[in-house]
């Protein structure tokens, strides 16, 4: 984003960085930035809470009457990523003859409907919608299983956005089945990568896909580099 800053500053147009990463604009020196210790993916701070949300709205506007910069203004509130794992009660093997990460992903299907229907929109739809959900885990079972990875058909045919829309499914479907209060970014991605049939299948196909040789960013991007 600050890259991107000074690119439209350059055309003229205002810009200002809610940043989450203070060493980033230490670097990069956006004309106008805030930063916010708040967890990875919530720049606004509190979800659900629309006072928080505008007084962060309202510090970072403030910061276009300033006559030179570059700025860089701390958001005077600290949130601390929450250490609690998420809490989700996952659905019981229906149909033991598929692949558990399939009956897994179907099991799910209500919960995800249910968040849709709340929320009125997904981020499912990079290469796959919801029906192909499971069809996209059972091809990644197979290249976890051994097959070549080559000559399994995945649908959308990149698999950094396929896993993108099936931890998003995943992710959206817990919010109708978590205890408490929406779960930080970790939270979620721990309990996607460690507590469901998916996740370890998306793990093992991303080692089996770099065992074959496969270019770098084929398999890296997969899951966060850290696992």
């Amino acid at each position: 984003m600050s890259t991107l800053a000074h690119v439209f500053e350059a055309r003229g147009l205002a810009t200002i960085v809610l940043a989450s990463m203070r060493p980033v604009v230490e670097k990069m020196h956006p004309p106008r930035a805030l930063y916010c210790e708040f967890p990875l993916g919530r720049p606004l701070g509190r979800p659900s809470d629309a006072e928080f949300q505008h007084d962060v709205l309202t510090r970072a506007f403030a910061l276009l009457a300033a006559e030179e910069g570059p700025v860089l203004v701390d958001h005077p509130v600290v949130i601390e990523e929450s250490a609690e794992s998420l809490a989700c009660a996952m659905p019981p093997r229906f149909d033991p003859s598929l692949p558990a990460c399939v009956d897994e992903a179907n099991g799910l299907r209500r919960a995800y409907d249910r968040a849709l229907a709340a929320r009125g929109v997904s981020s499912v739809g990079r290469a796959i919608d919801a029906d192909g959900v499971p069809a996209a885990l059972g091809a990644l079972q197979q290249i976890a299983d051994g097959a070549d990875w080559k000559s399994v058909d995945l649908p959308g045919g990149n698999t950094i956005e396929l896993v993108h829309d099936i931890r998003t499914y995943y992710e959206e479907a817990s919010i109708q089945l978590a205890d408490g209060p929406a779960p930080g970014g970790r939270a979620a991605e721990a309990w996607f990568y460690e507590q469901t049939e998916a996740g370890k299948t998306v793990l093992a196909a991303r080692s089996a896909i770099r065992e074959a040789g496969a270019a770098f960013p084929i398999w890296f991007y997969m899951a966060p580099g850290h696992r």
